[in-house]
């Protein structure tokens, strides 16, 4: 029997699709939002009505997945990260339903204007609209972030599991290439890169997905040392199973607390470095909104509209701020020596 919760959601996403067919403007970026949000709203409602039927099955039989939820939810801060990462995405993925002005519209007669009924934030050095451009920053810096750990966290990962499970000599060559080039500078490495490939969003994301491996390498290959040890994974060895079955049968799956643990303390880590690349002029080119870009533009208009300033900056605040609450709890959460 389909939820109650299902039912509500089923007719929002209704709802919001009788709304994005009535805007005559940008029907394909209507089109990807609303299948986009769609699926993480239906996604989001299976995740509530199986808590709900968690909640109700025998308090005796205990899952790791019940155990993990119930910690978590016992984490006020690590919920209330949870929470503004969730409108955080939904206000990105419904940015062109909501956003009161086209973000990259200008108007020369409306320049750094105050705020006001028509701009809720003002306007900036071209006249347009504050509001809406960090609306699409954060839809921009969401997205580009999540890809980003995504490349890193699956090149990473392969990387520790690889010098992890073999060691020896394919260890210390795997480690010490990462620890050579990681030991170049972020920014010269940054620019170089850039420089080399040209911007782009594609070669943002491959700089910016490059400059976390050696904290997924270095974790994920002290979990495997201890785990290629265990009784399990000496007798499939005994018993002739290839070493890639092995490490995505046996490994992998035991390895997965600290990959989800990491990743999403990376998302925030991302965004902030993406934020700050564009606020060197390294990042996402205008007229293209970012919330980098914006910070940058904003300090040299402070006197004339502080929300130049202080709407991007607070837009990053806001999801790094949620991230690291949201990772933390997951931390403390998948940790099973941690019982209260």
């Amino acid at each position: 029997m389909i939820s109650k919760y299902l039912i509500v959601l089923l007719g929002f996403n209704l709802l919001t699709l009788i709304f994005s067919l009535s805007k005559a403007t940008n029907n394909q970026d209507n089109l990807i939002s609303y299948l986009i949000f769609a699926l993480l709203t239906l996604a989001l409602g299976f995740l509530i009505n199986k808590v709900r039927k968690t909640n109700q099955t025998d308090s005796n039989i205990q899952t790791t997945s019940n155990l993990t939820w119930k910690k978590l939810k016992r984490n006020k801060n690590a919920v209330f990260g949870l929470i503004i990462i969730i409108i955080l995405v939904y206000i990105s993925i419904l940015a062109p339903f909501i956003m009161p002005h086209d973000p990259l519209e200008m108007n020369w007669g409306k320049t750094i204007q105050k705020p006001s009924l028509e701009h809720w934030f003002g306007t900036d050095e071209f006249g347009r609209d504050i509001f809406s451009r960090a609306i699409y920053g954060v839809r921009i810096a969401l997205g580009i972030g999540l890809l980003a750990v995504v490349l890193n966290t699956l090149l990473g990962t392969f990387l520790g599991l690889i010098a992890g499970y073999y060691g020896g000599r394919v260890d210390n060559l795997i480690m010490r290439a990462i620890e050579m080039w990681n030991s170049i500078p972020f920014i010269l490495m940054a620019i170089a890169l850039i420089a080399a490939l040209g911007t782009g969003l594609l070669n943002l994301i491959l700089v910016v997905s490059i400059t976390g491996i050696m904290q997924f390498a270095r974790v994920i290959r002290s979990s495997v040392l201890g785990l290629k040890k265990a009784d399990y994974v000496l007798a499939a060895k005994v018993m002739g199973i290839p070493d890639g079955q092995i490490i995505i049968r046996h490994i992998l799956p035991n390895c997965i607390a600290p990959i989800i643990v990491l990743a999403t303390l990376r998302i925030g880590e991302m965004i902030l470095t993406i934020a700050g690349l564009s606020f060197l002029g390294l990042g996402i080119q205008p007229p293209m909104p970012a919330l980098g870009s914006m910070l940058s533009s904003g300090q040299q208009y402070i006197s004339e509209n502080l929300m130049m300033s202080i709407v991007p900056g607070t837009m990053i605040l806001l999801i790094v701020f949620a991230f690291n609450l949201l990772g933390d709890g997951l931390r403390d959460a998948l940790d099973s020596k941690l019982s209260n």
